[in-house]
């Protein structure tokens, strides 16, 4: 399980509202210096993410917790929202260009290519690419039924910085 520190902000029906800074792995690596994803990271500097997750640590609002994400179901929604729309614009893509040359038309690998030879590869990537979009489209809602790879409150850290008035009927 990939775990992340939060700050619980809002609950509602067993689900909390945890608010996360964005922290690259970049201060470990001895690469930093060269590497394209640690110049981002300083430019943008940390980024506060909020995101729901289920509550099973009976946190309250302004508890530090720990929010756990299952390996499995982070790397599916990777997969699915990374790849599947590249194979969708490439396998588009070589599709739109082998019709046109079924259909006679010449292409980049024919011996007379022309100026609008790329125009059926064009037009089969663009097809490929918005069909991969409403196929994540409706993966992401079939995935929202199914609660168990969502992000769930693994613990409390310790109580939040929330000030509770003292009882004075003590003096």
């Amino acid at each position: 399980m990939i775990e992340e520190e939060g700050t619980v902000v809002s609950l509602s029906e067993g689900v909390a509202e945890v608010r996360t800074e964005r922290r690259g792995g970049c201060s470990g690596c001895g690469a930093q210096s060269g590497c394209g994803t640690a110049l981002m990271d300083r430019f943008l500097g940390r980024r506060v993410v909020t995101l729901r997750a289920r509550n099973q640590a009976d946190a309250s609002v302004g508890d530090r917790v720990v929010v756990g994400v299952s390996e499995s179901g982070l790397l599916c929604a990777a997969a699915a929202a990374y790849l599947v729309p590249i194979l969708g614009l490439a396998i588009g893509g070589v599709l739109g260009q082998a019709v046109a040359l079924w259909l006679g038309r010449p292409g980049p690998l024919g011996p007379a290519a022309d100026s609008g030879s790329d125009l059926p590869a064009l037009i089969g990537a663009s097809l490929g690419f918005v069909l991969a979009l409403f196929w994540l489209r409706r993966y992401s809602a079939q995935r929202a039924r199914h609660p168990e790879q969502d992000p769930v409150v693994v613990r409390r850290l310790s109580g939040g910085a929330s000030c509770q008035p003292v009882s004075s009927s003590g003096r």
